[in-house]
């Protein structure tokens, strides 16, 4: 499965805030968007979120962009 991933860095907390569509989740995440800290907070806010391991979930798209593509196994 795909997942398109809005995602917000230095926030209060990490958490899914909206879900726009089935396919697409708003994020917030507390760690900075610097060298790659950010999207390993994702990347273990989802594997949390679809109770899978982090390794299994990979980024596909937006390594250093808001909007990020993830494929997640099903």
């Amino acid at each position: 499965m795909l997942l398109t991933v809005h995602a917000k860095t230095r926030a209060k907390k990490d958490e899914i805030v909206a879900w726009l569509d089935f396919e697409t989740a708003k994020v917030a995440v507390k760690a900075a968007p610097e060298k790659g800290k950010a999207n390993a907070a994702i990347i273990n806010l989802l594997a949390k979120h679809y109770a899978c391991a982090p390794s299994l979930i990979i980024l596909k798209r937006g390594a250093t962009t808001t909007l990020k593509q993830f494929e997640i196994p099903d």
